[in-house]
């Protein structure tokens, strides 16, 4: 085992493991020689991850406060429709209120892993630390995006806005995960709410769907088909077929008539990624000064 090339590889892969690290490098050079094999791997990982615990620290603080800031959308968007009476038909309320309980605990584990790194909380506009319950603010949120969406009006409704911001939700956690990449705990976590998320957004589309709904929804996204017309803005760009620079309609597809993969799979294969400007700017709507 030579130890010493093994760095070097590293080093040409990510020359960045090593900035402002020359001492470390020449001390796990040195102790390529003197260190028994078997503790090496230990020695370097933890070298490493103190390396991308420096470099990556205010990219990982950011992401986490973004993604709270999405959580405490969701909660608010599924306690408001569970306290409102009428709205949700009684043999769906379990699923709803279990994902309402599934975002408050989501909310409490970012708080919880903001909170360890000593980091600025992100907060919805009028939160109360005091309040009965504070991680409800109504005060924050306007679901109706000052009248485009009549929300809590018609269960059928809810479904539509409730969709769209889960659809919205799994593309901003997948838009997180380059930033937080070689911070294996927070990539992990924030994984674990992306899955979580699509798992949301197949429960709403199924409802819609046993409902009738005129499109047939899929538990994913096909093609950029909103729930409705006024949410296409939240689905632009979702007809894309193009994944690292190969068209997916030009591959082979031996089950369909024409040869090649259709477009509606070759959409609905692949979530696409949004970074947190674009994504900011499509919650907007729903958020009160």
């Amino acid at each position: 085992m030579n130890f010493t090339k093994i760095l070097e590889q590293i080093e040409k892969t990510d020359p960045k493991v090593f900035e402002q690290q020359s001492d470390r490098r020449n001390a796990l050079k040195s102790f390529g020689s003197k260190v028994a094999v078997v503790a090496l791997p230990l020695l370097a990982g933890s070298m490493f991850r103190k390396t991308y615990a420096q470099t990556t620290g205010d990219a990982v603080i950011d992401t986490l406060n973004f993604a709270l800031e999405l959580k405490y959308l969701q909660y608010n968007l599924y306690h408001t429709a569970n306290n409102t009476g009428g709205l949700i038909p009684t043999a769906d309320q379990p699923g709803f209120v279990s994902i309402e309980n599934q975002e408050r605990a989501n909310i409490i584990y970012l708080r919880n892993a903001l909170t360890s790194l000593g980091a600025v909380l992100f907060t919805p506009n009028h939160y109360d630390a005091t309040a009965l319950n504070p991680l409800y603010v109504p005060t924050a949120y306007d679901f109706t995006a000052s009248g485009a969406y009549t929300t809590f009006d018609n269960y059928y409704l809810f479904l539509q806005v409730a969709q769209t911001i889960e659809d919205l939700c799994v593309h901003a956690f997948k838009g997180m995960f380059a930033a937080v990449y070689n911070n294996a705990p927070t990539h992990g976590g924030l994984l674990q709410m992306h899955c979580t998320d699509a798992r949301h957004a197949a429960h709403i589309r199924y409802v819609r769907r046993n409902a009738g709904t005129p499109e047939y929804p899929a538990p994913w996204i096909n093609n950029n088909i909103p729930p409705t017309i006024a949410l296409q803005p939240y689905y632009l760009g979702e007809d894309n077929t193009i994944q690292l620079g190969v068209d997916i309609l030009t591959l082979p597809d031996t089950f369909d008539e024409s040869g090649f993969v259709p477009k509606i799979s070759a959409t609905a294969a692949f979530d696409e990624t949004m970074d947190m400007e674009t994504v900011k700017a499509k919650i907007a709507p729903f958020l009160l000064p």
